[in-house]
Formats: C-alpha cells, structure tokens, sequence
C-alpha cells in the first residue's frame, strides 16, 4: 500500500496549492465541482406577507391609470391651445403695427395722409407728400384740415348715430369706435378721462366694453372752470362716490387741469406705476379735451424725459371741435418701453353736440371759469323779483336747448344754472312759453342760430317729468345735468322766507318739467359741491374701515 499512497500524494499534490490559495473551497475539490450546493432552506411562513390583488383592486387600479393618463392629455392639449391662441395674437399685433408702419398719418389728427379729396381730412398737396416721402419725412406732414382747425375754423368729419348734422362727413362714429376695438384684446394702460362740467354726459359708464379688462385710471378734466372757491376736497370726494355708484373699478381717480396744470404730475406718476411695459391709450368722449391733456402731459414730462421733449414738436392738434381726432395717433413719448396713443373720442348720441348744427358747436364749450346764474335773480337790496310766487309757473329757457317748467313747488326754491355764458337765459310764464319759443327760437333762444337754423331745428320734443322730493336742509338737493351742456343746482329753501310765507304750502316735493332735444339725456344726481360756501353743506360719506380700503383713491 506504501507506493498506492505515494503515487496519490503526487497526483494532488496541484489541488493543495490550489487549495492553500483558496481556503474558502471544500475540501474536496473534485466532489465540490461536481454537485452543485444545495439552496438555502426556506423561511417558514407566519402568515405577514401580501396577498395577491384582487380582479376588482386590479381593474380600479387600471381606472386610475386612464383617468390620470387622460388628465395629464388634457393638461398637455389645454396648453399647446393657449401656446396657438398666444401665437395668434403676437401674429395678429406684428400685422397691426406693420400695417400702422406702412400707412402715414397725419400726426395732428391720425387720418391716413392723401393726396385726391382735398376737402377730406389727410389731404396734403401732392408737390408736398411727394417731397416729405421722398426724405422720409411724413411723419412731420399736418393735413389741410389740421391746419384749418389749428386757425380757428369749424370743421366736422363724422357723421352717423352720434355724429354732427351739417358739413361734409367723411366717416361714422361707429367706424371710429371700431378703430378703438383692438383695445378689448391687447393688454394695455388706459387712462379714462372724463369732463367735470359734463360729468354724466361725458362718463362712457360701458367703457369696459371698449378697454376689456385692461386697467384704468381715471382723469377728470377741466377743474379750472369750476367756479371760484371751490373746494377740490369736496369735488374729490363726490367724484369717487359717483365712480362707486356706477360700479366701475378704476385704480385711481385724478383731478386734473390741462391749462394749468393742476393734477398732471399725480398722473404721471400713476401711469409709470402702473404701465409696466405696456402701451397707454387715452380714451374718452369727443370734445373731453384728450389732446389738451396729452399736450399738457408731455409738456411736464419733457422736464425729465428726453422722449416726451422730443415728442412735443409733433403732438396732436387741439380745437373746440368734437371729433377732430380721426385715427391713433402715436406718440414716442416713454424711454423705458411701451408707447402713449392719442384715441379718436366716442362719440355719443344723447350729447347736445349731436343735435346741433356744426357752425353752433363753439356755444356748447366754456370758454371761462363758470359763474353761477340765479333764477329768480338776486336784487341788489336782498329780495326778489316777483317773489310773491317764486317760479311756480314759469318756465326758464337755456338758450334754445332746454326748457324748464316750474310745476309746483315752494316759493323759495331756487335754480341755479352752470354752463356756456354764450347760452341766455329767459322766464316767462308757462302758458305763454310756447308762443314765445316759436317766436323767438334762432333769434335771442340760439342755439339753433338764425332762421335756416330754426327751420331745420326739431324742437323740444322730449319731456322728463321730475318730481323732487327735499327737507328743510341747506344747500342744494340735487342736481338737474344737461348731457353736453352743464347741470342746474335745485335749492328749494335757496331763497330768504318772506313774513307772509306759509308752511302749509310745503308738500316735501318740487315738480319740473324738463324739454330737450328727443335723444339729449336728463340726469338727476347729488348736488356737485362748488363755489364758496359749499364745504358747509357738503357732506361726505360714512364709510367702514374696509369700504374705505376698497374705494379708489383720489388725488390732484
């Protein structure tokens, strides 16, 4: 067995260094290669493991997958359709403002420049457009109307619903307004401004349907004309309680003079807060002064800002005539981005300026601070004249434009008109006043001017009956506004009582009649606090903490 065991110690004697260079094999080297190891034993099972998904967990499981499958379809298509709709109106904008670069406009009243219809706004003589496009320099060109206009002249351009009878019209008020549509859809700054003197007639309540959802800021113009001694505080006020009342959300209300200058820089500064970039329009009614306010705008900012300076070498012409913008007018008038727009004015149909002929346009617009005219008139000694009655039936004519009739009331009341001095004023009594209108219209009751005028003029063929009711209060009790011509303050006790007066005789209501032209519109609102003494009477409104927060501010 010795040569057995010595022959097989030489045979392994490989797989020891094999195994001396790999301890962690078996032993038996030749075994171990040749069954595999057995698996390790399993875990008992104690009954803690999960169970396997039912067909109903699986099939909700299933439903929850498409839902959100179709959520995140949605999500993804909602958003590639605001990207196209985001698209369009890029595409949309580019073509406006190539077009709007393609086409030259007059800069004094935005209508695109021509040279066949001389009589047409835009008309420039041929020898001239031909020079001016030549050096590209038509931008600088001011049509003949323009220069017409700037001297004086009286000539209107827009006919239709809200137009001006007389004179050649080239184009409607509606074909303007449409000029004004884009606004609905562009986000841009609006500055709404609305003449004090025709509050209501010249307030355009539905301007969301022109501006959109774009922010407005809300400018009153022409407070210079209010009558002497008044207090702004008090108007402020009234103007921001009538914003409220007619529900129309502005981000600040600003009293403001184009002539001198009262409020401008408080404008500024709200617009450069506010514009962020974005292009401002100046919207508001024909004749609100738009173009004086952009002159008056630009003037103030030219003290700091090089683009307004340059701007004022070509701003937009003013004059005394509704609708003498016919176009945007661009203005470059921002360094940091986004332009200024002069805007053709809105031309409405129940304004006093539509039923006029165009030749007595000028009559409608003070040209002075307003002065307070009394009916019954004031003596120099304290009484009155024919006192013994008041105005109880009498009937007060403004010019040839309006007609009151004192119906009943107390024999203290007094009216007190605010408007153009160009307009008389005449009483008689009632039952004369028709003759006496028939009789004197186009002769001392003007407008309508002369006999061509009163014999076209329609008469005063709409009747407002209103019926007032009044305590023994000081101060007016409301306010009777003309639509485009002025307002009358009703005072029931504005009178001194004489020794006979009769308490018996005060029922608590006033009845007026009111004639006008058939589309002119009558307002009866709040007494406008002017003139000395009104901060006594006036009263302001008691107003919450939180009702106080959500008004807009005022500022002048």
């Amino acid at each position: 067995m010795a040569p057995v065991s010595h022959t097989l110690s030489l045979s392994l004697l490989p797989f020891s260094k094999t195994l001396v260079s790999k301890p962690s094999l078996c032993a038996f080297p030749c075994r171990a290669s040749s069954t595999p190891p057995p698996p390790p034993p399993a875990a008992e099972s104690e009954g803690a493991g999960a169970a396997a998904p039912t067909r109903g967990e699986v099939f909700l499981e299933m439903q929850r997958s498409s839902a959100a499958a179709a959520q995140i379809m949605k999500d993804y298509k909602r958003q590639e359709d605001y990207r196209e709709r985001k698209k369009k109106r890029k595409e949309k904008k580019l073509v406006r403002a190539k077009v709007a670069s393609n086409v030259a406009c007059c800069y004094g009243c935005g209508a695109p420049l021509q040279i066949e219809e001389r009589d047409a706004p835009g008309f420039v003589e041929p020898e001239t457009y031909e020079l001016k496009k030549k050096h590209h320099q038509l931008k600088t060109v001011l049509c003949g109307r323009c220069r017409l206009l700037s001297h004086g002249h009286m000539i209107t351009a827009v006919g239709g619903h809200g137009g001006y009878p007389g004179g050649k019209q080239f184009i409607s008020a509606e074909e303007l307004r449409e000029k004004l549509s884009h606004l609905r859809r562009d986000k841009v700054l609006v500055v709404k401004l609305v003449d004090i003197v025709d509050f209501n007639g010249s307030f355009l309540s539905r301007v969301r349907d022109l501006a959109g959802g774009n922010p407005i800021i809300l400018v009153i113009t022409k407070v210079d004309l209010l009558p002497r001694d008044t207090d702004l505080n008090c108007v402020g006020d009234w103007v921001v309680q009538a914003v409220v009342r007619k529900k129309v959300n502005v981000l600040s209300v600003h009293l403001t003079s184009s002539k001198s200058l009262v409020g401008i820089t408080g404008v500024i500064s709200a617009i450069q807060n506010e514009k962020k970039g974005r292009d401002v329009y100046i919207l508001g009614s024909a004749n609100v002064g738009k173009s004086a306010f952009i002159s008056a705008l630009l003037k103030t900012m030219a003290k700091n800002d090089p683009a307004a300076e340059a701007a004022q070498k070509y701003k937009p012409i003013q004059s005394a005539v509704p609708g003498t913008t016919l176009g945007p007018i661009q203005i470059e008038a921002f360094v940091g981005g986004g332009k200024l727009y002069d805007t053709p004015g809105v031309h409405l149909h129940h304004r006093q300026a539509a039923v006029v002929d165009a030749n007595d346009l000028t009559a409608l617009a003070p040209q002075s601070r307003l002065k307070p005219r009394y009916y019954p008139v004031p003596a120099i000694n304290g009484l009155t004249r024919d006192a013994n009655n008041g105005l109880n039936g009498c009937s007060l004519f403004w010019g040839g434009l309006v007609r009151i009739d004192v119906i009943k009331g107390p024999k203290t009341t007094r009216l007190t008109f605010y408007g153009p001095r160009r307009l008389q004023i005449s009483t008689v009594p009632s039952n004369e006043a028709d003759d006496f209108y028939q009789k004197e219209v186009g002769l001392t009751l003007t407008p309508p001017t002369g006999k061509d005028g009163a014999e076209t003029w329609p008469g005063l063929e709409a009747v407002r009956q209103l019926q007032i009711k009044y305590t023994k209060q000081n101060g007016p009790t409301c306010d009777i506004a003309i639509s485009g011509l002025g307002w009358i303050s009703v005072e029931p006790f504005g009178l001194p009582a004489r020794e006979d007066y009769d308490d018996e005789d005060d029922t608590g209501e006033l009845h007026l009649a009111v004639h006008v032209p058939k589309p002119v519109e009558v307002f009866m609102r709040p007494p406008l606090p002017v003139g000395k003494g009104a901060e006594s009477w006036y009263q302001y409104a008691e107003l919450s903490e939180k009702e106080e927060e959500s008004r807009p501010k005022w500022f002048y």
